[in-house]
């Protein structure tokens, strides 16, 4: 069926609900697998015309998603704009979500205009536009506007930005690797009545301990724990890879059996961040054991889990585990840097393992997801 026929049918359906939305389910599979940009953003104006479209968040955050993969700025302007004609514009949600479809395509400029336009349809910005602006300026990487957004909007609108304002700001500041300014933001929010959340305090912790901060990021588990907010899998994984960074793998074990105590799931992120501890401390043994805890898991390894340990293998001179874990990656298809197999490939061929070194050439050659295009010596 063409894209226009199933567009005439939704409209001829839409005083029936059940056909209406079997036809958006048409329309956005065609979307998905259109593959001319200049006609998926014909095709998505046109469908725009259908209000039952319009409420689906979904099908617009994909497509300006592709769009912006695809870096057609333009063609993402056009759609957006576009929207501006519906009655829907009236309605600060539906601003909103032009604001951040803006604001996650790197376009603060635009979602700036939008946000200053809401007067202009007679409606007033809350809160709820407020904090879309404030995520879309740390989507564009605007880092240096957030605190003065932060601090003059709310007067400006007479509004009290609220715990999903001060979690925006937070992760702007951590992202700029202002630390101290993100912990302020924590103190403001508790003068102000404000309660912290597990989002707060999981942004805080994977910034700080991840830089190797970790006792400032102690500092915030501590504040976390007064507050009887639970840590989750996220926070240990932080925890986990503050410990790895600072050597302090003995712990990071430890707190290990402290998450399986409280039935805190483990992930790949927590293997990895054993993986990394025991790299840095030139363990080959135990950095192997944990990933082999992740074949044992119901978790896969990444593709970083790879690219810590493979080089760290050769190296070591276990050119045995290095091509066994090349093995994997070809049969997980996962994708990985050149240079990974290439050191292994080094490896194989000074020792004169020219069979092995042979296989995995063609291995790079005949996958069919990437092609490796690695050089014998």
């Amino acid at each position: 069926m063409s894209f226009s026929r199933i567009l005439r049918r939704s409209f001829s359906t839409s005083l029936q609900p059940n056909s209406t939305a079997t036809n958006i389910k048409a329309i956005s599979e065609d979307l998905y697998k259109e593959r001319s940009f200049k006609r998926l953003v014909e095709k998505f104006k046109k469908s725009s015309e259908l209000e039952r479209f319009r409420t689906r968040t979904g099908i617009y955050e994909d497509t300006v998603r592709r769009l912006g993969r695809a870096k057609c700025f333009k063609l993402i302007e056009e759609i957006l704009e576009d929207q501006k004609k519906y009655k829907d514009i009236s309605k600060e949600g539906f601003s909103a979500r032009l604001i951040t479809l803006y604001g996650k395509s790197g376009m603060f400029d635009h979602a700036r205009k939008v946000f200053d336009e809401i007067p202009e349809r007679d409606c007033m910005r809350t809160v709820l536009s407020f904090n879309a602006l404030l995520g879309a300026c740390v989507n564009s990487k605007k880092f240096p506007l957030v605190d003065g957004l932060f601090k003059e909007l709310p007067k400006e609108l007479s509004i009290e930005p609220d715990l999903y304002s001060y979690n925006t700001v937070i992760k702007g500041f951590c992202e700029m690797h202002s630390f101290d300014s993100a912990v302020s933001m924590l103190d403001e929010m508790e003068k102000k009545g404000v309660e912290p959340d597990l989002i707060t305090f999981n942004t805080l912790l994977n910034a700080l301990y991840s830089e190797g901060q970790f006792l400032e990021g102690e500092k915030i588990w501590g504040r976390m724990e007064k507050k009887n907010v639970v840590p989750d899998n996220r926070s240990y994984n932080a925890k986990l890879l503050g410990l790895a960074i600072v050597n302090k793998t003995k712990e990071a074990v430890e707190l290990v059996e402290e998450m399986k105590a409280k039935e805190v799931k483990l992930d790949v992120f927590s293997f990895k961040a054993l993986i990394i501890g025991h790299v840095n401390e030139e363990n080959l043994d135990e950095a192997k054991r944990w990933y082999n805890e992740i074949e044992k898991s119901e978790c896969a390894p990444d593709r970083k889990t790879f690219e810590i340990l493979v080089p760290f293998a050769c190296e070591k001179g276990d050119l045995d585990l290095a091509f066994e874990l090349c093995n994997e990656i070809f049969k997980r298809k996962i994708l990985v840097d050149g240079a990974v197999l290439q050191c292994v490939l080094d490896g194989l061929v000074k020792v004169s393992r020219m069979e092995e070194a042979e296989k995995l050439v063609e291995l790079g050659k005949t996958n069919s997801y990437r092609r490796y295009h690695l050089k014998l010596p």
